[in-house]
């Protein structure tokens, strides 16, 4: 069965984030002036294959383990995981 799971990377909430630094600035210069703080990460949609929505989750956390998430700096989180249609069949 096929798979598609969303993930989300971003930077530790103690790690300066410089990116996000420019975006709240240009933000504030557009006229936005309630924009207290920005933050960037990543989304990453992957489709997977996996017996149950169980195994695409651990294989899905594995590989942002081992790659998609630099664990000293970053957080990941797996927002959803769902059948694609194909996989429903």
């Amino acid at each position: 069965m096929t798979w598609v799971a969303e993930v989300v990377v971003q930077l530790k909430p103690v790690v300066n984030d410089p990116q996000g630094l420019v975006v709240r600035d240009g933000l504030r210069r557009l006229g936005f002036t309630g924009v207290r703080a920005a933050r960037i990460g990543k989304h990453v949609e992957l489709e997977v294959e996996a017996d149950s929505e169980q195994d695409a989750r651990e294989s899905v956390a594995a590989m942002c383990e081992k790659l998609l998430c630099n664990p000293v700096i970053e957080d990941y989180r797996i927002d959803s995981v769902r059948a694609t249609a194909e996989g429903r069949a």
